[in-house]
């Protein structure tokens, strides 16, 4: 079949329409909002091709599935299954990056599991295998009556309840092991969940180091290498200290070692592979002191740091006490305090001790003597201590984030980043743009064996960076938080996985894919729609951008209005038929009859009156200084990726929202800033959904439900019967149906079907 029919399609505001559209081509969707083209696109074609491929599975299956309405259209036929991409962010979730989301970091992972080498981080050499003697000099080289513990790691955080290993161990001959670090018998072990993860060492001797005992430790360590893949750790009973060894991978110069390399030693999703400190996050929260003090220009005494001033007796007798004995005058300006005392009001007098003075509840003098705990580590503690939320939200004010100390923010543990493919390390991967991501993986050549092992996972990957580059996302990084991406940039990542996959004989439905796109990315991203059709693909794309429609297969221009006045199908065809018909306001506006009209006249700016940003420098921004006029509209423009959202989103909006209105947000680095006292508030209107509850509509975003709810409590009948505006609400008690909630409608659950929600018959 070469067509998609559609009879009789009435989902939304379509009026019955009844359309043809070519299989695998590129259609285009056109016509001003509320026309109906999403309607028709995504709440009708996509809608109906999911249903009709999950109806294939089981009905087991299918309870796991989210399933759309089904649209209200008589007959569609020649439908493929369909897969929509959306204009939406990704995922908030804050370990999700662009390399999980492409599965590029997962073949990342395999390189480096199966074709790296490990280096020493001290001495920055290859890591060799151990001989068993290096292992027994490295242990005598400890203090002479150590106790020690041989063990062999057979178990590294791996699921089960492991009975049958613990009584293959037992028939050995072996007496004690550690599980998950606690040491017992194997003729008693502990109960395993099978649901959680253990590590189990096997404790092949308990040995005091004499230098007589070289013979006893040899035989030691060769039976637990055989027990544990080449692996053992000689374990310091006394303070805790493990000393790993490894029979391939160890620095001939201090012994460090290396587990076996294995794919989740490079997920810092994974407990193997993340940093310790910061959990795989890569970022660290601290209490920063510049929140912490917030008005620097004034004194301790008139509240440079809130909660700390004359309003809050406790704390304030603390201050003066601290004045006293360090001889400062808590009157003066804390930006004009000497460093050393702002260091102690702020961190602490460390061990030294201090006498207070406190005012006691019946009205006596107490003298004690301690050392002064410091603000920040105060706050700290009671942060930690503390289980009331509202206080936690509170003090998260003075919070803020920077990357984690020990990783560097490149959130993997210490082992994994001293892994080289080349001359880079994973996280130094990530942290280049993919443009160069993928030219050093196109020209890097490995040796050997590693070479046959690696071929096919570097080609896949650079293949993958190149789908990124041809949708115009070269700038990014794989490291790059997938909750900073913006819609169109999640959008066409997407767009890149979905040519990966290289699926054919399937209908793809867009959402305006260049939607803030400069022209020369658009032309990449047209010819990606392009590679997709050309896959054997039906591509629909819901579009206004001028040369999408002129590329186009076949136009489906939608009108006339919006709303009820839309909904119906004005004119298709090829973009050239659409030209032609005068019916089409697309198409007049393509032929030229219609124009945007520029306007003859601009305002100038006023030199008096200008804001001005010096020294921008956040992302890949150079150095910039900007300077806009106040009062006009400007534009701010360049190719993808130039910094545009890092000046105005991430600097300018974070500085003047911090200054005006106490914002917690951190603006990018920049020197100063300029001409604030032309503004009183700051707006930002960005691409975040504007309601994620059932319960919100125009008229509760906006705010005119409010008055029209008073106005309703305000009539004389109301007044009679005593009902406030609450009445009139439908998210409170006593003003909404009690029947469905509030929500108007019941939802009736189907199970494997799609649930089904009728209009409430109350109200």
């Amino acid at each position: 079949m070469e067509w998609i029919r559609i009879r009789g399609a009435r989902t939304h505001n379509l009026k019955n329409i009844n359309l043809d559209i070519p299989r695998n081509c590129l259609t285009v969707i056109t016509g001003l909002s509320g026309s109906g083209k999403s309607s028709l696109a995504f709440d009708t074609l996509y809608a109906e091709g999911q249903r009709r491929y999950v109806e294939s599975l089981s009905a087991y299956a299918r309870q796991f599935l989210q399933l759309m309405e089904k649209p209200d259209v008589d007959l569609i036929e020649g439908l493929s299954p369909a897969i929509s991409i959306e204009q939406k962010a990704t995922s908030h979730n804050p370990r999700s990056t662009v390399g999980t989301i492409t599965e590029i970091h997962d073949y990342l992972r395999l390189l480096y599991a199966r074709a790296g080498t490990p280096h020493c981080p001290e001495h920055k050499m290859p890591l060799e295998a151990q001989t068993v003697s290096q292992m027994v000099d490295h242990v005598l080289a400890l203090p002479e009556g150590t106790p020690l513990m041989i063990l062999a790691p057979i178990i590294n955080e791996r699921k089960g309840g492991h009975e049958e290993l613990i009584v293959e161990l037992r028939a050995q001959g072996f007496v004690r092991m550690r599980v998950n670090g606690t040491i017992c018998e194997i003729d008693n072990p502990p109960v395993l969940a099978k649901t959680s993860k253990h590590s189990i060492d096997l404790v092949v001797d308990r040995i005091k180091i004499r230098p007589d005992s070289r013979q006893r430790l040899a035989e030691s360590f060769e039976t637990a290498l055989s027990h544990a893949d080449g692996r053992a750790i000689a374990f310091e009973m006394e303070s805790g200290k493990e000393h790993p060894f490894s029979a391939r991978y160890a620095c001939p110069i201090c012994g460090f070692a290396v587990q076996e390399l294995e794919p989740r030693l490079f997920s810092f999703n994974n407990p193997v592979g993340a940093c310790p400190s910061c959990d795989g996050l890569g970022t660290h929260e601290f209490f920063d002191p510049v929140r912490v003090v917030a008005h620097p220009e004034l004194s301790l005494a008139s509240g440079a740091i809130r909660g700390w001033d004359r309003r809050n007796q406790f704390y304030f007798q603390m201050l003066q006490s601290l004045a006293a004995f360090y001889e400062f005058d808590i009157d003066t300006a804390f930006s004009e305090l000497p460093p050393d005392i702002c260091e102690v009001v702020l961190h602490g007098s460390g061990t030294r001790k201090i006498p207070f003075k406190y005012m006691s509840e019946s009205g006596r003098m107490v003298n004690k003597e301690h050392p002064f705990e410091g603000i920040i580590p105060n706050l700290e503690r009671r942060y930690r201590e503390t289980d009331s939320m509202a206080v936690r939200e509170e003090l998260s004010k003075y919070r803020s984030e920077r990357p984690c100390p020990d990783c560097g923010g490149s959130r993997l543990r210490r082992e994994a980043r001293h892994v080289l493919i080349g001359t880079k390390s994973l996280p130094e991967i990530g942290a280049l743009p993919i443009g160069e991501c993928q030219s050093f993986f196109s020209t890097t050549r490995l040796t050997g064996n590693k070479a046959q092992v690696a071929e096919k996972v570097m080609k896949e990957i650079a293949t993958r960076l190149q789908f990124l580059i041809d949708v115009g996302l070269d700038y990014l990084s794989l490291n790059r938080s997938a909750d900073t991406l913006s819609g169109g940039e999640a959008q066409r990542i997407r767009l890149a996985s979905q040519i990966g996959s290289g699926l054919t004989g399937v209908m793809y439905v867009l959402d305006e894919p260049s939607i803030g796109l400069h022209q020369r990315d658009n032309e990449r991203l047209l010819g990606t729609l392009r590679r997709l059709r050309d896959l054997g693909n039906t591509v629909i794309v819901v579009e206004h951008d001028e040369d999408a429609v002129r590329m186009a297969d076949f136009v489906v221009d939608m009108g006339l209005g919006a709303g009820e006045h839309g909904g119906e199908v004005i004119a298709y065809g090829t973009p050239a038929e659409i030209c032609a018909n005068t019916a089409s306001i697309t198409g007049a506006f393509l032929d030229g009859r219609r124009s945007i009209s520029v306007p003859p006249v601009r305002i100038p700016p006023d030199p008096s009156r200008m804001l001005l940003l010096t020294g921008a420098s956040g992302n890949n921004l150079k150095h910039v200084t900007l300077e806009l006029p106040v009062g006009l509209m400007t534009c701010i423009t360049g190719v993808s990726g130039s910094g545009k959202s890092t000046l105005i989103n991430d600097t300018l909006y974070a500085i003047v929202a911090r200054d005006m209105h106490g914002s917690s947000l951190e603006p990018a680095a920049y020197e100063k800033v300029e001409g604030l006292e032309h503004f009183d508030k700051v707006i930002s209107v960005d691409q975040a959904p504007i309601g994620r509850t059932p319960r919100s509509n125009p008229a509760t975003y906006t705010g005119l439900l409010t008055p029209i709810r008073e106005l309703f409590s305000g009539v004389p009948e109301s007044r009679a019967r005593g009902y406030g505006p609450g009445r009139f609400s439908f998210n409170v008690k006593g003003g909404r149906c009690e029947a469905c909630q509030g929500d108007g409608m019941l939802r009736v659950e189907m199970h494997f079907l799609p649930d089904v929600f009728v209009p409430c018959d109350v109200c």
